[in-house]
């Protein structure tokens, strides 16, 4: 049987090991998808179009998105980005209703692409329902994306949850004291006509988590 599991942290940094360190675990990189913050423009997209930024992997700059290729034949995000190159060389760019702009690379993609055009019921929490969270805790992961974090899910076995629900446990963030905090700011819920966090608004957020 499999199951999905997922964690919220302060950053694409952050995020990223705990990618890797899912892979070292085991897990398949096309099991595992990550969705980060780009308010901050840290991520500039991959070379295309005379060297300009593209907003999606085009590895083979046939002008096409690599994921939807990929999708289109039943292979994973790691074989549109080289097979063994793993899953943060799939990195693709897009922006979310209500979250602004994401990284975002894996199985989730395609449902992320329906969200940014508005095709997918829920947008971005209904992307993230689809991928075994809460309904709760995706209120709270698509605030955190919004205000300049990053989520990793990873569709493992249910013999090995535990074992790298303590993996990724490592840096991720502490829901109910996440929760704690954007609640005494007045939070209620994910409002995806809120405007999205601007770079300054990202770093001053990030400080307050160190």
């Amino acid at each position: 049987m499999t199951v999905t599991i997922s964690r919220l942290y302060n950053s694409y940094t952050e995020a990223q090991q705990a990618v890797c360190a899912l892979e070292a675990a085991g897990v398949a990189h096309g099991d595992i998808s990550i969705i980060a913050s780009n308010a901050d423009e840290w991520y500039k997209g991959n070379g295309n179009d005379n060297g300009k930024p593209s907003n999606f992997p085009d590895r083979d700059l046939d002008g096409k998105d690599d994921r939807a290729e990929a999708a289109g034949t039943g292979a994973g995000i790691g074989a549109a980005a080289g097979g063994t190159a793993g899953l943060l060389a799939g990195l693709g760019l897009m922006a979310i209703p209500g979250v602004g702009p994401v990284v975002a690379a894996g199985w989730l993609v395609a449902t992320l692409a329906g969200a940014a055009a508005g095709a997918a019921t829920g947008g971005i929490l209904g992307a993230l329902t689809q991928a075994g969270i809460s309904n709760d805790d995706a209120q709270v992961y698509a605030e955190g994306l919004r205000r300049g974090g990053a989520v990793v899910s990873a569709r493992v076995n249910d013999a090995d949850a535990s074992r790298l629900q303590a993996v990724i446990d490592r840096s991720s963030v502490k829901l109910p004291d996440r929760v704690s905090a954007y609640r005494k700011s007045g939070w209620q819920s994910f409002d995806a006509k809120a405007s999205p966090y601007t770079a300054d608004q990202v770093r001053r957020e990030r400080q307050l988590y160190g």
